[in-house]
Protein backbone atom coordinates (compact mmCIF):
# COMPACT_ATOMS: atom_id res chain seq x y z
CA UNK A 1 0.00 0.00 0.00
CA UNK A 2 1.62 3.08 -1.43
CA UNK A 3 1.26 6.36 0.58
CA UNK A 4 -1.52 8.63 -1.18
CA UNK A 5 0.15 12.18 0.15
CA UNK A 6 3.74 11.48 -1.52
CA UNK A 7 3.08 9.59 -4.69
CA UNK A 8 0.37 12.25 -5.38
CA UNK A 9 3.48 14.85 -5.48
CA UNK A 10 4.94 12.30 -7.76
CA UNK A 11 1.87 12.55 -10.41
CA UNK A 12 1.47 16.20 -9.99
CA UNK A 13 5.10 17.37 -11.13
CA UNK A 14 5.66 16.70 -14.78
CA UNK A 15 9.59 16.64 -13.83
CA UNK A 16 8.99 13.29 -12.39
CA UNK A 17 6.94 11.46 -15.22
CA UNK A 18 9.49 12.55 -17.84
CA UNK A 19 12.11 10.93 -15.27
CA UNK A 20 10.05 8.32 -15.30
CA UNK A 21 9.45 7.87 -18.64
CA UNK A 22 12.48 5.62 -19.85
CA UNK A 23 11.77 2.99 -17.16
CA UNK A 24 8.10 2.52 -18.10
CA UNK A 25 9.27 2.00 -22.07
CA UNK A 26 11.42 -0.36 -21.29
CA UNK A 27 8.42 -2.84 -19.57
CA UNK A 28 6.67 -5.08 -22.29
CA UNK A 29 3.81 -8.12 -21.81
CA UNK A 30 2.32 -9.39 -18.80
CA UNK A 31 3.32 -7.99 -15.18
CA UNK A 32 2.27 -6.79 -11.68
CA UNK A 33 1.94 -4.18 -9.91
CA UNK A 34 2.14 -4.06 -6.19
CA UNK A 35 0.07 -1.64 -4.22
CA UNK A 36 -0.98 0.75 -7.13
CA UNK A 37 -3.65 2.17 -4.86
CA UNK A 38 -4.96 5.17 -6.82
CA UNK A 39 -2.19 6.06 -8.91
CA UNK A 40 -1.14 2.79 -11.47
CA UNK A 41 1.93 2.92 -13.47
CA UNK A 42 1.48 4.35 -16.61
CA UNK A 43 1.88 1.22 -18.66
CA UNK A 44 2.17 1.48 -22.92
CA UNK A 45 -0.57 -0.44 -24.73
CA UNK A 46 1.73 -3.25 -24.96
CA UNK A 47 1.94 -4.50 -21.50
CA UNK A 48 -1.08 -5.74 -19.27
CA UNK A 49 -1.20 -5.93 -15.46
CA UNK A 50 -2.53 -7.92 -12.40
CA UNK A 51 -2.78 -5.93 -9.07
CA UNK A 52 -2.01 -7.06 -6.11
CA UNK A 53 -2.38 -5.47 -3.17
CA UNK A 54 -3.46 -6.04 0.78
CA UNK A 55 -7.01 -4.11 0.74
CA UNK A 56 -9.72 -4.13 -1.84
CA UNK A 57 -10.79 -1.10 -3.37
CA UNK A 58 -13.86 -0.64 -0.86
CA UNK A 59 -11.43 -1.43 2.19
CA UNK A 60 -8.81 1.59 0.63
CA UNK A 61 -11.67 4.01 0.24
CA UNK A 62 -12.46 3.67 3.75
CA UNK A 63 -9.01 3.94 5.50
CA UNK A 64 -8.19 6.62 2.54
CA UNK A 65 -10.65 8.79 2.41
CA UNK A 66 -9.12 11.67 1.22
CA UNK A 67 -8.51 9.91 -2.02
CA UNK A 68 -11.38 10.20 -4.83
CA UNK A 69 -12.47 6.36 -4.41
CA UNK A 70 -13.59 6.23 -8.40
CA UNK A 71 -9.53 6.44 -8.64
CA UNK A 72 -8.57 3.35 -6.78
CA UNK A 73 -7.39 0.18 -8.55
CA UNK A 74 -9.55 -3.11 -7.71
CA UNK A 75 -6.45 -5.26 -7.02
CA UNK A 76 -6.56 -8.66 -8.74
CA UNK A 77 -5.11 -10.78 -5.90
CA UNK A 78 -5.40 -10.04 -2.54
CA UNK A 79 -1.81 -10.35 -0.47
CA UNK A 80 -1.07 -8.94 2.54
CA UNK A 81 3.29 -8.93 1.49
CA UNK A 82 4.53 -8.77 5.23
CA UNK A 83 1.80 -11.58 5.96
CA UNK A 84 1.74 -13.33 2.75
CA UNK A 85 4.59 -12.73 0.50
CA UNK A 86 2.86 -13.25 -2.86
CA UNK A 87 2.14 -16.58 -1.82
CA UNK A 88 0.34 -18.48 -4.58
CA UNK A 89 1.76 -16.50 -7.49
CA UNK A 90 3.74 -18.63 -9.78
CA UNK A 91 7.64 -18.34 -10.07
CA UNK A 92 9.51 -17.04 -13.22
CA UNK A 93 6.16 -15.79 -14.37
CA UNK A 94 5.94 -12.37 -15.28
CA UNK A 95 7.31 -10.14 -17.55
CA UNK A 96 7.84 -7.12 -15.18
CA UNK A 97 6.88 -6.19 -11.16
CA UNK A 98 6.36 -2.73 -10.32
CA UNK A 99 6.58 -2.08 -6.39
CA UNK A 100 6.43 2.01 -6.35
CA UNK A 101 6.56 3.73 -2.91
CA UNK A 102 5.37 0.43 -1.31
CA UNK A 103 8.91 -1.01 0.10
CA UNK A 104 9.10 1.60 2.76
CA UNK A 105 5.45 0.48 4.21
CA UNK A 106 6.83 -2.70 5.09
CA UNK A 107 8.14 -4.94 7.83
CA UNK A 108 10.42 -6.40 6.17
CA UNK A 109 11.82 -4.94 2.85
CA UNK A 110 14.11 -7.57 2.14
CA UNK A 111 12.12 -10.69 1.99
CA UNK A 112 9.74 -8.58 -0.51
CA UNK A 113 12.14 -8.22 -2.93
CA UNK A 114 12.81 -11.57 -2.60
CA UNK A 115 9.04 -12.15 -3.81
CA UNK A 116 9.17 -9.80 -6.56
CA UNK A 117 11.98 -11.67 -8.31
CA UNK A 118 10.76 -15.29 -7.28
CA UNK A 119 7.72 -14.37 -9.43
CA UNK A 120 9.65 -12.06 -12.18
CA UNK A 121 10.67 -14.13 -14.97
CA UNK A 122 14.32 -14.21 -15.79
CA UNK A 123 15.06 -11.25 -18.36
CA UNK A 124 12.24 -9.73 -17.27
CA UNK A 125 12.55 -6.19 -15.32
CA UNK A 126 11.31 -5.05 -11.76
CA UNK A 127 10.49 -1.35 -11.08
CA UNK A 128 11.54 -0.17 -7.86
CA UNK A 129 11.00 3.09 -6.28
CA UNK A 130 11.45 4.84 -2.57
CA UNK A 131 11.02 8.37 -1.59
CA UNK A 132 14.73 10.30 -1.24
CA UNK A 133 14.21 11.03 2.72
CA UNK A 134 15.58 14.89 2.07
CA UNK A 135 12.80 15.57 -0.29
CA UNK A 136 9.46 14.35 1.90
CA UNK A 137 8.34 14.88 4.90
CA UNK A 138 11.10 12.33 6.34
CA UNK A 139 13.81 14.39 5.83
CA UNK A 140 14.27 14.49 9.61
CA UNK A 141 14.54 11.02 10.04
CA UNK A 142 17.62 8.91 9.14
CA UNK A 143 18.63 6.45 6.89
CA UNK A 144 17.58 2.21 8.20
CA UNK A 145 20.52 0.58 8.77
CA UNK A 146 21.17 -2.84 6.39
CA UNK A 147 21.75 -4.59 9.50
CA UNK A 148 18.37 -3.81 10.99
CA UNK A 149 16.98 -5.18 7.94
CA UNK A 150 18.83 -8.13 7.40
CA UNK A 151 18.34 -8.92 11.45
CA UNK A 152 14.30 -8.66 10.69
CA UNK A 153 14.92 -10.63 7.64
CA UNK A 154 16.48 -13.46 9.11
CA UNK A 155 13.84 -13.61 12.46
CA UNK A 156 11.11 -13.40 9.86
CA UNK A 157 9.60 -10.65 11.19
CA UNK A 158 5.75 -10.27 9.89
CA UNK A 159 4.86 -6.67 11.55
CA UNK A 160 6.33 -3.53 12.12
CA UNK A 161 6.89 -2.55 15.33
CA UNK A 162 5.47 0.92 17.54
CA UNK A 163 9.19 1.71 17.88
CA UNK A 164 8.98 2.05 14.14
CA UNK A 165 5.75 4.02 13.92
CA UNK A 166 7.10 5.92 16.92
CA UNK A 167 10.46 7.16 15.31
CA UNK A 168 8.28 7.60 12.39
CA UNK A 169 5.76 9.78 14.74
CA UNK A 170 9.04 11.94 16.34
CA UNK A 171 10.07 12.93 12.68
CA UNK A 172 7.08 14.02 11.03
CA UNK A 173 4.71 14.75 13.59
CA UNK A 174 6.84 15.74 16.99
CA UNK A 175 4.47 17.17 19.03
CA UNK A 176 2.27 14.03 19.52
CA UNK A 177 4.85 12.31 21.52
CA UNK A 178 4.87 15.19 24.01
CA UNK A 179 0.79 15.23 23.78
CA UNK A 180 0.68 12.24 26.69
CA UNK A 181 -0.09 8.68 26.83
CA UNK A 182 -3.61 8.84 25.24
CA UNK A 183 -3.09 11.23 21.90
CA UNK A 184 0.07 8.99 21.52
CA UNK A 185 -2.00 6.10 21.59
CA UNK A 186 -4.42 7.50 19.13
CA UNK A 187 -1.58 8.42 16.73
CA UNK A 188 -0.32 5.29 16.53
CA UNK A 189 -3.68 3.75 15.93
CA UNK A 190 -3.72 5.60 13.18
CA UNK A 191 -0.30 5.14 11.61
CA UNK A 192 -0.56 1.50 12.37
CA UNK A 193 -4.05 1.39 10.26
CA UNK A 194 -2.94 3.23 7.72
CA UNK A 195 0.73 1.68 7.38
CA UNK A 196 2.79 4.91 7.36
CA UNK A 197 6.53 4.93 6.20
CA UNK A 198 8.69 1.90 8.55
CA UNK A 199 11.81 2.46 6.48
CA UNK A 200 13.67 5.78 5.43
CA UNK A 201 16.47 5.93 3.11
CA UNK A 202 18.00 8.35 0.87
CA UNK A 203 18.57 8.03 -2.89
CA UNK A 204 22.05 6.96 -1.92
CA UNK A 205 21.23 4.38 0.38
CA UNK A 206 18.34 2.85 -0.60
CA UNK A 207 20.44 1.99 -3.82
CA UNK A 208 23.05 0.17 -1.72
CA UNK A 209 20.14 -0.99 0.42
CA UNK A 210 19.15 -2.78 -3.07
CA UNK A 211 22.48 -3.97 -4.24
CA UNK A 212 22.93 -5.49 -0.73
CA UNK A 213 19.99 -7.16 -0.51
CA UNK A 214 20.58 -8.79 -3.95
CA UNK A 215 23.54 -10.08 -2.76
CA UNK A 216 22.00 -11.81 0.19
CA UNK A 217 19.41 -13.27 -1.42
CA UNK A 218 21.75 -14.70 -4.18
CA UNK A 219 19.48 -12.44 -7.15
CA UNK A 220 21.70 -11.53 -9.90
CA UNK A 221 20.33 -8.06 -10.88
CA UNK A 222 21.60 -5.32 -13.64
CA UNK A 223 20.44 -1.82 -13.27
CA UNK A 224 18.72 -0.80 -16.26
CA UNK A 225 17.73 2.50 -15.55
CA UNK A 226 17.46 4.98 -12.56
CA UNK A 227 16.81 8.28 -11.45
CA UNK A 228 17.60 9.63 -7.98
CA UNK A 229 16.36 12.50 -5.76
CA UNK A 230 19.30 14.93 -6.86
CA UNK A 231 17.57 14.72 -10.32
CA UNK A 232 13.80 14.38 -9.41
CA UNK A 233 13.80 16.22 -5.91
CA UNK A 234 11.62 13.45 -4.71
CA UNK A 235 12.37 9.11 -5.04
CA UNK A 236 15.34 6.80 -6.30
CA UNK A 237 13.52 5.14 -9.44
CA UNK A 238 15.48 1.99 -10.56
CA UNK A 239 14.58 -0.38 -12.55
CA UNK A 240 16.17 -4.20 -12.45
CA UNK A 241 16.36 -6.77 -15.20
CA UNK A 242 16.45 -10.24 -13.87
CA UNK A 243 19.77 -12.46 -14.57
CA UNK A 244 19.01 -16.18 -15.27
CA UNK A 245 20.61 -17.42 -11.94
CA UNK A 246 21.57 -20.78 -13.91
CA UNK A 247 25.37 -21.48 -14.93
Amino acid sequence: MREPVVQRLVEDAPVFKRLREPGWALLHGHGLEIGALHEPAPLSAQCTVDYVDALTRAEASALFPEVDASLLTEPDHIRDMDRDGLSGLPNDHYDFVVLSHVIEHLAEPIGALAEVFRVLKPGGHAVIAAPDRHYTFDRLRGNTPFGQLLDQHERGVKKVSDEQYIDFLGGVHPKVLRSGAAALDKALASVRARREHAHVWDSTAFKEFLERAFSHLDIRAELQYESSGAQNSLEHFSVWRKLDNRP
